[in-house]
């Protein structure tokens, strides 16, 4: 580990003069370039500097104790340097897994409603204002792209994009299969009813990322409409996009412009898209421990939300939360924090085999 970090040390003192380099700063390009990387070498590299004081503090503590008027102060010194170093280490093996490039991208979240009819489709909308309320919390900006809501309020699937610092580093654990355990509205005999909804989260990625070429995309326009058909555009400004070559389709229809919903609609294709490569590219890492957190198969029941009992469990951690009421208003954090812990944990473990 050490020799990997004297490494890092001299790439970053490197990175450090050329960045200051006006023919550099003139490349605009490669000089942000190298900001970014001496900016993610920066915490890594201030820690090691920092464990490298407190074992120099060590030795000189060895020295002073033999030294009969410095001995009290240097036997505490030496005990502060033997507690802090193994803490210093733990931090330096965290700062040293390598960091998803995606974490601090924009996410595009999909909702769908799975199996249970009415219900799931409510429950889908009950999921869709949770992760609103999150957002407003993390004061974060959600976009609806697409929607297709049922005469109760529900959702069928909605689609929506959300903007934010890091907010792909802490939404990318929701993806699965969501199940809730309730009596619905709907139920005269008060019966319990187990319901899904699907959640899918992708990072917002750009043209430069995934590359798709024009004559592989049919456009398809039509009128936009509201729940039961209500609300009906008099213009065709909806958008389907269908990409060819894999069958993916994207749309849009919550935008008045046409303009405006093909974007939004190739945004989520590119997504999409880019989801697909990154996890056939993952399927062909042989060797490589993956997480089991980080990377859950979108099919995988990874949540249960049990109204009766108020308790919602993640089956990934085995963890479960009994404040229904505040977490569906986006209290999300306990649960996010401790998955990412769990993920931190299982790349710690796969790094020491």
């Amino acid at each position: 580990m050490f020799d990997n970090l004297d490494e890092i040390e001299k790439k970053y003192e490197d990175l450090t003069k050329q960045i200051s380099d006006p023919d550099i700063i003139a490349k605009q390009d490669e000089w942000k370039k190298m900001m970014k990387e001496h900016s993610s070498l920066e915490p890594i590299v201030e820690k090691y500097r920092e464990y490298k004081k407190v074992k120099q503090d060590l030795e000189e503590s060895k020295e002073l104790v033999k030294d009969p008027e410095m001995k009290e102060l240097a036997e505490e010194e030496m005990k502060e340097a033997k507690e802090k170093l193994p803490q210093i280490e733990e931090e330096l093996k965290i700062l040293l897994i390598p960091k998803d490039p995606d974490d601090d991208k924009n996410v595009i979240c999909e909702i769908r409603a799975g199996a249970g009819g009415e219900e799931a489709a409510l429950f889908a909308g009950t999921l869709f204002r949770m992760y609103s309320m999150y957002c407003d919390r993390k004061h974060w900006k959600l976009e609806v792209l697409n929607e297709n809501a049922t005469e109760l309020g529900g959702y069928k699937e909605i689609s929506f994009m959300i903007k934010g610092k890091g907010a792909y580093s802490r939404l990318k654990f929701e993806s699965g299969v969501h199940r809730v355990q309730r009596v619905p509205e709907t139920e005269a005999s008060g019966r319990i009813h187990t319901s899904t909804a699907s959640v899918s989260v992708l990072p917002e990625v750009g043209d430069i990322e995934i590359k798709i070429n024009p004559e592989d995309i049919k456009m398809e326009v039509f009128r936009s409409s509201g729940a039961g058909g209500q609300h009906i555009n008099k213009t065709s400004s909806a958008v389907r996009l269908i990409h060819i070559p894999t069958g993916m389709v994207a749309e849009c229809q919550t935008e008045r412009s046409q303009f405006q919903n093909r974007d939004y609609a190739m945004k989520l294709l590119q997504s999409r898209l880019y989801q697909k490569e990154k996890e056939e590219r993952d399927s062909k890492i042989k060797n490589e421990r993956r997480s089991q957190i980080g990377n859950a198969d979108r099919s995988e029941k990874i949540r249960t939300y049990n109204y009766p009992q108020g308790r919602i469990t993640d089956h990934r951690i085995g963890m479960s939360i009994y404040q229904m009421e505040n977490f569906l208003n986006g209290d999300l954090d306990e649960m996010i924090d401790n998955l990412i812990a769990a993920d931190t944990a299982e790349k710690l473990k796969g790094n020491e085999e």
